[in-house]
């Protein structure tokens, strides 16, 4: 199990790789899939400094993140020159701005009404992240607490594990469907190569990387 000071010490070192200085492409193209209603409330774990953040909030999204790492939740704010109300509470350290409250503190250990409330999931960096043991304790538990009818945006890496160590980790169609169903409903929305745009992998000596997109929904 990776502890949560691995991620930490990445931060604090710098090592953050996984986060992208732009929204998330396949975010834009893929979010309308949902249609959901303005207004609505978007659960964001492991949101480290996303900008993704922003634009879901640009779309009229009540945005709850999550992020283990101070620096990256001070860092979100800071880059994007914004002053969050600060107040400690059970289960984190929240820092609201406008529609976003970002939570410092531990994913599995948010307010369950808070993950109640939330109408539709953005995972792209969240269940790659998580060694195998964690992507199901994180479904069962995290995903567990969300309510009936909620959606989500999941976006996986596939590649062949015995050629680099994760994170992040492949989770290929078959573990997401082992992970989701029978509680969810899963829609495959796009699956494309590209390793070619990804020079960190080829340097890794992966020979094969591509990206899946899916859509979920929790059933009733």
């Amino acid at each position: 199990m990776m502890e949560a000071g691995f991620w930490l010490e990445r931060w604090k070192e710098g090592r953050t790789r996984f986060h992208r200085d732009e929204v998330m492409p396949l975010l834009r193209q893929h979010w309308p899939a949902l249609a959901l209603p303005a207004g609505c409330r978007v659960f964001v774990p492991l949101a480290g400094k996303s900008l993704d953040m922003l634009w879901l909030a640009e779309q009229g999204h009540a945005v709850l993140g999550a992020e283990l790492s101070p620096l990256a939740v001070a860092q979100f704010f800071d880059e994007n020159q914004l002053q969050p109300a600060i107040s400690d509470e059970a289960d984190g350290r929240h820092h609201r701005a406008g529609p976003i409250d970002l939570v410092c503190g531990d994913v599995f250990e948010l307010d369950a009404a808070a993950l109640a409330g939330c109408t539709a999931v953005y995972d792209r960096a969240a269940l790659i992240a998580l060694p195998a043991d964690m992507r199901r304790r994180y479904v069962s538990e995290v995903y567990g607490r969300l309510p009936l009818g909620c959606q989500a945006l999941l976006i996986t890496l596939e590649y062949p594990q015995a050629e680099k160590a994760g994170p992040p980790f492949r989770v290929d169609v078959a573990e997401v469907e082992a992970l989701f169903a029978p509680q969810w409903s899963i829609e495959e929305l796009d699956r494309r190569d590209i390793l070619a745009q990804e020079p960190a992998f080829q340097e890794d000596g992966v020979t094969a990387l591509s990206t899946a997109v899916y859509r979920l929904q929790r059933k009733a």
